[in-house]
């Protein structure tokens, strides 16, 4: 992944990457998600393991990662004998894509007030008038 916003700008990116680029999400976790968003039923941990060929511990911190930023949901079945497991499925689209989009318009408004800080600290008249008040 590019290291400046110049350089992301200048890379072609796919809509996947936003998981990247929004979460920090890794291949695995995106390989996930499409195993969870490639089936009509929910699925268990050991099932998504199986998906993406990795051990069930492997598996399990990418479902939970993918978790905290929303992209899945957490079902529990129970049992009619009693116990339960749980189950995972994608976040509705349009869900995580406002999601995404709030969250772009926060970091849009920071960069902007960290903008005119910058402005303002720089401002060579500013500056000139501070050296000359010295």
């Amino acid at each position: 992944m590019p290291d400046s916003m110049s350089e992301q700008l200048q890379q072609d990116m796919e809509c996947e990457g936003l998981l990247e680029c929004f979460h920090g999400l890794k291949q695995l976790d995106r390989d996930v998600f499409q195993a969870l968003v490639g089936t009509d039923e929910p699925l268990t941990v050991d099932e998504v393991a199986e998906a993406v060929d990795r051990e069930r511990s492997t598996a399990y911190r990418a479902v939970q990662r993918l978790l905290q930023a929303g992209f899945i949901q957490k079902e529990q079945v129970n049992y009619d004998q009693g116990g339960y497991y749980h189950v995972y499925k994608p976040t509705d689209p349009e869900q995580i894509a406002d999601d995404m989009q709030r969250m772009l318009n926060d970091w849009y408004a920071k960069m902007g007030q960290l903008i005119q800080e910058f402005e303002t600290k720089y401002d060579r008249t500013e500056v000139a008038a501070e050296s000359v008040e010295s």
